[in-house]
């Protein structure tokens, strides 16, 4: 009986072998045709190799050796995609051409590749409008086709991709009607900003921002309300109405320019047009309601520090309305000085937004807006003022807090430098040398190494480039470390994220090294994890190890480093460090001593 299975497996292998190698051959030729039809690195296909796994970009199906993945973002790729290219590859899963020069129309024949969940054709200039053949691909998870030239109306045929999450069209030619995509419940992510979109927003896009939307004439949902005449000129009602709503308009900016002018005189700082006073920007100062043991006894806390090497030996001043101060040389101000400032917005993120308030007197402080807070007042100041007892050098210290019914609030000095996520991901993004690199990655490391000798049990919780703040000399400053622990746990989408973690108010040290780990690649390749895998649906420590494993080590590097002579070796080792914090293995993870040592001996 066994011999007879043999050899009826046998039979069925030589019988389905010529279609095997039939469709082994399909790849390989629509490949070819791909290479001969744009320019770019494709050109560097080495074609004589028996397979086309080896080639740059291609990832194969480690059983049939079938095309599933070809990933060539930013290859300098001219020129259009022809029939009988992409189409022909039937098992691909992810197609990846972003922010390349190609031109022309999708091929309809894409609709041969069935099993395909990713497309990203974004910062190319497609044009044309969307084929028809396109809403057959019903496997898509993600598509972004933004800052193209796509052009027509927006089909409803978008309603057959009912796996889709993740739909940027964003900087294109669209026009007519937004279709209601009502079908598309599992959709996450969504973007037409800035087409010539018009009429109403369906009621299925409630769920998304109004930055969604900008840029066209859309009205209604999330977005400015549509006008009711159904006649094509204004009623001199509503005439009359812009007329006076323009007056009214015109009298309150000459009275904030006057406003202005006596602040500027008198020295004081004033900030640009998107500032506001805090208390029109972030809340209505009635709403605060002061906590009622604002006067406690500094001995509870002073009963908390450890050591004069590990802690703060700090004076902690209680405001009379709530504020609490860290330091001697604090700036000491009052809560409705605070409410009165103006306030810039820096950022809104998962544990709250965060804004640099500026003073008549010329001070400024960051204001870190807390929401979902989930413990008690008691845990709540126990944890902040042991927060602002931790002191080094790489650490952004705390300056102060406000606990209240309704708000909860936290100070920070401002760095001058900003983030380090804008710095590399920023409209005003810096080329950065390899050494300053090196520094920003020693200082973040050396924050993290002091935290975590704190207790086994310390962490920062939260590591990301826009919780790393930099001086006028690149000095790392990590921030928000421990607030993790006082808020509800975070279900977003985070590209720093151990896998093993379940609960983000139960980070471990290990995951704490995973992120950092993250960061290290963030500053080799300058690719933002969290678009990464918003974006490509892959975790950056998966898409730099995939292209690790091929030998094409160089091409993970940001541009802008390889510029730089006689650093690769260096940069390898670097990198290789970054691979071993992001072992999804937690206990395969170095120790943040040992990396801390490790990028000194590869800085030298």
């Amino acid at each position: 009986m066994a011999s007879h299975n043999h050899h009826l497996l046998l039979i069925l292998f030589l019988t389905f072998l010529p279609t095997i190698f039939s469709l082994l051959a399909a790849d390989r030729a629509a490949l070819l045709r791909l290479q001969a039809a744009v320019r770019g690195r494709t050109l560097l296909w080495n074609t004589t190799t028996p397979t086309t796994c080896l080639w740059k970009g291609v990832k194969c199906d480690n059983t049939t050796n079938r095309v599933i993945e070809l990933r060539l973002p930013g290859y300098g790729l001219t020129g259009q995609l022809p029939m009988n290219t992409i189409g022909n590859l039937t098992e691909l899963r992810v197609l990846s051409l972003r922010e390349n020069s190609l031109s022309g129309q999708i091929p309809s024949d894409l609709a041969s590749c069935t099993q395909l969940q990713d497309l990203h054709l974004q910062g190319n200039s497609f044009s044309g409008e969307i084929p028809e053949s396109f809403f057959n691909l019903r496997n898509l998870l993600r598509v972004n086709l933004a800052r193209n030239n796509f052009s027509g109306n927006l089909s409803s045929g978008f309603n057959n991709l009912t796996q889709l999450r993740t739909l940027y069209l964003e900087n294109n030619r669209f026009t007519g009607s937004l279709p209601d995509l009502h079908s598309l419940i599992g959709l996450r992510n969504f973007n037409v900003s800035f087409n010539g979109l018009t009429g109403f927003i369906p009621s299925s896009f409630g769920i998304f921002p109004p930055q969604s939307f900008l840029g066209n004439s859309l009205c209604g949902r999330n977005s400015v309300s549509c006008n009711s005449n159904n006649g094509n000129s204004l009623s001199s009602g509503a005439i009359v109405g812009i007329a006076v709503g323009s007056g009214i308009v015109l009298l309150l900016v000459i009275i904030v320019l006057l406003i202005s002018l006596r602040k500027y005189r008198r020295k004081k700082i004033l900030p640009r047009t998107e500032r506001s006073p805090l208390d029109h920007e972030i809340w209505n100062p009635n709403t605060i309601i002061v906590a009622e043991d604002n006067n406690r006894s500094n001995n509870n806390f002073s009963s908390e520090i450890r050591s004069k090497e590990r802690y703060r030996s700090v004076t902690k001043k209680n405001g009379s309305d709530g504020l609490v101060f860290f330091g001697e040389d604090v700036e000491i101000f009052s809560l409705r000085e605070l409410l009165q400032a103006f306030a810039e917005v820096l950022g809104k993120g998962v544990i709250g937004s965060t804004y640099k308030a500026y003073f008549d007197s010329g001070v400024e402080v960051i204001v870190k807006r807390l929401k979902n807070v989930c413990v008690s007042e008691e845990e709540f100041r126990g944890k902040i003022e042991e927060v602002g007892s931790l002191v080094h050098e790489n650490l952004e210290p705390l300056r102060g807090y406000f606990y209240g019914r309704d708000e909860k609030l936290l100070l920070y000095e401002p760095m001058s430098e900003g983030s380090l996520s804008a710095l590399l991901h920023g409209n005003k993004k810096q080329q950065l040398s390899w050494e300053i690199r090196v520094k920003i990655a020693l200082g973040i490391a050396s924050g993290i190494e002091y935290l975590h000798s704190v207790s086994p049990k310390t962490t920062h919780g939260n590591i990301k480039s826009s919780n790393i703040f930099l001086t006028d000399y690149y000095e790392a400053r990590v921030s928000e470390f421990g607030l993790t622990q006082l808020v509800s746990s975070l279900s977003n989408l985070n590209g720093y994220r151990a896998p093993e973690v379940t609960d983000t108010r139960k980070i471990s040290q290990q995951a704490d090294i995973y992120s950092f780990g993250v960061l290290l690649l963030e500053l080799l390749t300058r690719k933002a994890p969290d678009i990464v895998l918003a974006e490509e649906g892959v975790e950056l420590p998966n898409t730099v190890q995939s292209v690790v494993q091929e030998k094409w080590t160089t091409e993970v590097f940001d541009s802008g480093l390889l510029r730089f002579g006689n650093i690769e070796e260096k940069m390898v080792q670097f990198l290789h460090l970054a691979i071993s914090c992001t072992d999804r293995n937690p206990d395969r993870r170095p120790s943040m001593v040992e990396v801390t040592r490790r990028i000194k001996e590869i800085r030298g």
